[in-house]
Formats: structure tokens, C-alpha cells, sequence
């Protein structure tokens, strides 16, 4: 490996490496703001000048200089400092007073340097310029005359979201970022922009004026908003969740963010349950714990073990299914479910239902199928791995499906299940040319009444086109709901003779229905007694005759398994609402007076039992290599029909009872481009 010094010291670095790399790797910190390790170099703050020897005797920009073997790289020479103090007060010459005011206060990089490198006074006496504020929608706040043209915002929204809605114009002082035609920015990722904003000219409208940095508690944890398990840390000042900012984690998020996951925490303290309720003539009245918990314990005691079902929700922690499960099961009930969708998955190895090649290993594949799925929609940051890869030049995507904008082009070669019934030729070469061809599956593909039809005949196309080989496993279900994996892992799916979700929901099927957190179905045409179990008034809630009030998930700890089958813990950030409680807790106490006492009371014991009977929750944060399987045993052969692949998703920004009581992802919904027929290439 070549061999630079940096400050007398020989560093070793790899070919192809900058100044700045080589530096930070001999521990020496270099001050930037343009520079961002996942972003293009641009080289135009300057502030990370270096002197290097053999070169002119002059201070250079380390992040755009290459390194090069026998190199001399000086980083705290008096040459060096005087160059970053001038660099300095060039950028404070029209930044303005107005630190006290400022959202970025406190966790400022222009503050942090700015003590480091800044000078005592200014040599400038003329009038700072002012430049007028854009609109760039709901989720960011400009004060534009901040900014100092580092253009990370630039680089960001046109290379990693694939929108290309900001760009700087004019030259010299009057240089200026905005977007085009004044339109908001397009993109389910642009609250990135504030995060990536070193000086507080973008920042989060949302929570504007809200708090300081040093006010709010920190809690790592796990969102749940889509089945990605994205690393993020929720803020919290006294009871109430601030903000949620993205955790790095290279093998998931990266360190981004979707809007929703960013963005939906106001929706946490709207529509909320905080109090039992029982319907009592008709009419929903404030009940006691004992009162709510009798009521469901007399009905559930009176009903014969196959006319009681439940049904799982879409943001459920491992340990409230598995509660759930174990009480129905020892009730002798085999109506359980945890596929709000009906998607045709949860009978076959555990690999039918992952998304195998893992997220950051979707990055190696040359040619990707995408089959009833709207990644964009469903999976921001996945879609933007894929446009990474698309990037590199070394992907190429066809799509079955809805034609929309996915920032990337690729062939649509049709709507639904006749396209694969007769796939083209043209596309069946692609993947079996292909070293390393995946196929992604969403669940607007497997459900419906040919989910299972459409499952055999993507596993037999898999088999017949090389997706699993030796150390590669490119047969992918792209999951849209956080508990769904979990759920399937542990079983929750009809037991024999059970009824699946569109069974239970049959006028006359049940007696009572346990509705856990279940938001994303209609009960109203059930005529069991129906049991809400969750923390949002939301679809579940309507009609139900009692309401048990859940935690919502920054409220609780739990286990959460992501698409890709990896094992998460959440945290509690902030405590149930009210008179609300953990929702297992709630299941253990009903146990106990429907005469089936759970064997565990406290949350150590259940998931001792947990990874007992199920030992993949017992590997937290692992992701097993690629497995082979046989996929062209999956699902039923049969007539795939005639159906249309649409996703599952209609509408990213409302998709879970969190998302539809934010005040912030209305205003996003309300706004959003609907998806529409493209020329796709």
C-alpha cells in the first residue's frame, strides 16, 4: 500500500483516497463544510486546506486533492492556520447575528469552527446582503441568507433522493440556492437536507421554534414507520417526543432518513388513547381497567375456542404477538393472524418471506426485478440504494407493475399477472445473463386471490433464471410492515382450520374479534364483539366495543424484526399516555382472568420464552448469510388470473394511525405528486 506522511507521521491509505482521508485516517481532524463522505466533492468552502509537499507552496483543498505515495501532508503549519482563519472570516463576512434565534444553535458546525479557526474581529465594515427566503415545502425552513453556498443540500437532492428540484444560480455575491419555479421539493427524503445543512440556512419547519438541543433526552432506538428497522434516535423533552433523527448504520439507513419516519412524531400526541372505554347502549363511555378487562374476559369465557380470532397490526413488537399468540393458543383458538394485507406468505422456510440478499447486499445485484412494488413508496431508503447501484452503471431494472417515478430509469414491461404469466423474452435474458439477478416481490404482487398463484410462479422463474447460487440469494419479499416479519417468525398465522384476516372479518364468523393494534382493515363488518387493543383512535378503534389503550413505540421497549429477517431492540423513550400500558402487559393481565395465566410476568421472562420457542429473537442485530431454498416450491401452482400489480401503499404519508394523525404528513399527503404513467426507458 503507498505511504503518505501526515505531520512527520507515515500513514498507510489506499489507492484512490483524498488528503482529507488520508489525514482523518492518521487521526488528524480536518475542518470542512462541503465535503461529506456520501456526497460528490465539490471543493468550494475551502476550509479544509491543507499544505502538501511536493506542490506549490500554497495551502490546497485537501478533499479534492488526491493522495499520492511519498506525500508530505501538513495539517497545523502556520501557513495552514492563517489560510483557515481567513477562510473563516470570508464565510462570517454576511452570515448573520442571529445565533440565539437559530434552530441549529448549540449543534452548529459553523459555531464549532468558527471557535476554532475564527479571528476576534472582522477587517469588513460594509453592509451584509440579505437574500430573500424560498418555499421549499412542509418539511423545510430556509433562512437563506445564512447559507454560504456549500451546496450539500445540491449534491444530496440530485444524487441520492434523484430529484432535481434544488440548484444554486447567479455568480460571485449573488449566488443563491433555491429550487426551480419556486416548487416544493418532490422527494420523501428532503428533511436530509437539514441534517446535512452545516449552518442552519435549511432547517426542520416542523419543529421550528420548538426546543434546544440541550433540553431533550436522547434515546437510540428503532423506527417502525416502514419494515426497514431504520436506526434512529428519538429526543424527548419531559413527556413529549421532540424529534427523531437518523443513527448511522451501514447495513440499513446508511444515515438517512425518510420524511415519514422524521416526520410523523407529531401524530404521537394527537387522536391518542389514554383510558379504557366500553360500549355500553350503544355508546362509548370511560371505563376502569377491571371493568374494561372483566367485560372482554366474560365474552371471551362464553364463546367457543374456534369462534374468537386476532388479528396483529402493522407496528407490533414481537412481545405483544407473542403474548397474543401464546393466550389464543392456549384458548384453543386457531384464528390468529398477522397479514393485514392477505399477502399469500407465513407457510414455507423462512427465507419466502425475507428480503434475502439483505439491504446493503441489493447493492452487488446487476439486474432487479421489481414485482407489484413501489420502493420509493414503500421503502424510501431503499429505493435509494437502488438508484446508488443504478448510478454505479452496473444495475439494470425492469418493472411489472404500476409505471411511476422511481429516479431511475428502467423497463416496464407491464401492468399484473399476465405479464408474468408470459414473461418477455427480453427480460428473462436479462436476469439469466445477469451474475447476480434479483427479483423484489411487495405484497400488492401476493395478495389478493391469486397471491398464492403468483408466489409459485415468481419461485419458479427465480429457479429457472439462476436468483439463488452459491453465496447469492437475490429472491427478495419486500415487506411493508415492521411487525410483519416478527409475526411470521413466531407463527402468527392461522392455525389449522383457522380463519386468515378476511375470514375473522365475515359477518357471523366470530364471536369476538381482538383487534391488536390492527388499523389497516375494516371491522365495521364484523358483528363479533370486537376488542381494540392500541394507542391511536384510528380505523380500529371505530365501532369497537371496548378500547384497551396501548403504547405507541416510542413508548415501550420491544424486539422488532426488519425485511431482512435482522433482530432489533427498541427502547422506551417516553412513557405511556394516561392510563395507557405496555400491550403485553395488557394481554398478561387478561390472561389471568380468562383462567389461561401466561407463564411469564415480566418483559425478561417473556422474551426468555420468546427466544425459547422461536431462537432467531435471540440473535439481536445478526443477519444470517444468504441460505439456498428451494423457491419453486413456494405457493400454489395454478392460473395466475388476470389482476393488476398495484402496491400496497397508496399513499406513503397516511399508512399507519401514527402517520394519519401528524398534522405534518397530511400537509405531505395533501401536497404529494401522484404516481402517473411514465415514458419509463
Amino acid at each position: 500500500m503507498p505511504v503518505a506522511k501526515v505531520n512527520g507521521v507515515p500513514t498507510e491509505f489506499e489507492p484512490g483516497m483524498t488528503v482529507l482521508q488520508v489525514a482523518e485516517r492518521a487521526g488528524e481532524e480536518i475542518p470542512r463544510f462541503c465535503y461529506h463522505e456520501r456526497l460528490s466533492i465539490a471543493g468550494n468552502c475551502r476550509m479544509c486546506l491543507v499544505e502538501v509537499k511536493p506542490g506549490p507552496p500554497k495551502p490546497q483543498a485537501s478533499c479534492a486533492l488526491p493522495a499520492a505515495d511519498g506525500q508530505e501532508i501538513f495539517t497545523d503549519t502556520p501557513m495552514v492556520k492563517k489560510a483557515r482563519e481567513g477562510v473563516m472570516e470570508f464565510l462570517l463576512i454576511n452570515h448573520p447575528l442571529d445565533c440565539p434565534i437559530c434552530d441549529q444553535g448549540g449543534e452548529c458546525d459553523l459555531q464549532d469552527q468558527s471557535m476554532g479557526y475564527g479571528r476576534d474581529g472582522s477587517r469588513y465594515a460594509e453592509n451584509k446582503r440579505a437574500v430573500e427566503e424560498k418555499n421549499m415545502g412542509p418539511t423545510i425552513k430556509t433562512f437563506m441568507t445564512r447559507c454560504i453556498q456549500c451546496t450539500r443540500c445540491v449534491r444530496f437532492i440530485t444524487e441520492v433522493a434523484g430529484v432535481s428540484d434544488i440548484g444554486m444560480i447567479s455568480r460571485g455575491e449573488d449566488a443563491e440556492i433555491t429550487t426551480y419555479l419556486e416548487k416544493n421539493i418532490d422527494s420523501e427524503l428532503s428533511g436530509n437536507v437539514n441534517d446535512l445543512c452545516p449552518v442552519g440556512a435549511l432547517t426542520h419547519r416542523p419543529w421550528q421554534y420548538h426546543y434546544r438541543p440541550w433540553e431533550l433526552k436522547k434515546t437510540e432506538t428503532i423506527d417502525v414507520m416502514d419494515a426497514l428497522g431504520s436506526n434512529i434516535r428519538v429526543d424527548a423533552r419531559g413527556a413529549e417526543v421532540m424529534r427523531v433523527l437518523p443513527r448511522v448504520n451501514e447495513g440499513i439507513n446508511e444515515e438517512w432518513l425518510s420524511d415519514k419516519s422524521r416526520y410523523a412524531v407529531d401524530g404521537l400526541l394527537a387522536r391518542r388513547l389514554d383510558k379504557p372505554w366500553v360500549r355500553e347502549n350503544g355508546k362509548l363511555r370511560p371505563a376502569s381497567w377491571d371493568e374494561a378487562l372483566g367485560a372482554v374476559a366474560a365474552k371471551i369465557k362464553a364463546a367457543p375456542a374456534d369462534r374468537i380470532g386476532a388479528i396483529a397490526g402493522d407496528l407490533q413488537d414481537a412481545e405483544s404477538m407473542k403474548a397474543t399468540l401464546d393466550l389464543f393458543r392456549a384458548l384453543g383458538s386457531a384464528n390468529t393472524d398477522c397479514r393485514q394485507d392477505g399477502a399469500a406468505l407465513g407457510y414455507g422456510p423462512r427465507e419466502s418471506w425475507l428480503f434475502n440478499s439483505s439491504l446493503q447486499g441489493i447493492e452487488n445485484a446487476d439486474a432487479v426485478l421489481l414485482v407489484g412494488v413501489n420502493p420509493r413508496a414503500e421503502a424510501p431508503l431503499l429505493n435509494a440504494r437502488l438508484r446508488k447501484a443504478w448510478l454505479k452503471g452496473k444495475m439494470q431494472v425492469a418493472v411489472i407493475g404500476e409505471a411511476v417515478d422511481l429516479t431511475y430509469p428502467y423497463s416496464h414491461l407491464g401492468a399484473g399477472a399476465k405479464t408474468l404469466s408470459k414473461l418477455p423474452k427480453a427480460a428473462s435474458d436479462m436476469l439469466a445473463a445477469a451474475e447476480r439477478p434479483a427479483i423484489i416481490v411487495g405484497s400488492g404482487a401476493l395478495s389478493g386471490d391469486n397471491g398464492a398463484q403468483v408466489l409459485n410462479a415468481l419461485g419458479a422463474l427465480a429457479k429457472k433464471v439462476g436468483v439463488i447460487a452459491d453465496g447469492w440469494n437475490g429472491f427478495n419479499v419486500l415487506q411493508g410492515a415492521a411487525s410483519r416479519v416478527g409475526g411470521l417468525d413466531m407463527g402468527f398465522v392461522p392455525g389449522e382450520g383457522g380463519l386468515d384476516v378476511a375470514g375473522m372479518l365475515k359477518p357471523g364468523a366470530l364471536d369476538v374479534l381482538l383487534l391488536l393494534g390492527a388499523d389497516e382493515v375494516d371491522p365495521t363488518g364484523s358483528d363479533a364483539f370486537r376488542v381494540y387493543l392500541g394507542s391511536h383512535g384510528d380505523r380500529g378503534a371505530h365501532g369497537a366495543d371496548v378500547i384497551l389503550p396501548g403504547a405507541a413505540y416510542t413508548e415501550k421497549p420491544g424486539l422488532y424484526v426488519n425485511t431482512e429477517g435482522r433482530v432489533q431492540m427498541a427502547e422506551r423513550a417516553v412513557f405511556p399516555k394516561g392510563q395507557a400500558k405496555e400491550d403485553w402487559a395488557i394481554v398478561r393481565a387478561l390472561s389471568g382472568l380468562v383462567g389461561q395465566t401466561l407463564p411469564y410476568d415480566t418483559l425478561s421472562q417473556l422474551r426468555d420464552k420468546l427466544m425459547a420457542d422461536h431462537p432467531t429473537f435471540g440473535r439481536i442485530d445478526y443477519l444470517a448469510a444468504p441460505a439456498a431454498f428451494d423457491p419453486s416450491s413456494l405457493g400454489e401452482k395454478g392460473d395466475l388470473g388476470d389482476s393488476v400489480f398495484v402496491s400496497a401503499v397508496r399513499d406513503p404519508y397516511l399508512s399507519n394511525p401514527i402517520a394519519r394523525a401528524s398534522a405534518t404528513m397530511a400537509e405531505l399527503s395533501a401536497l404529494r405528486v401522484q404516481p402517473a404513467a411514465l415514458a419509463a426507458e
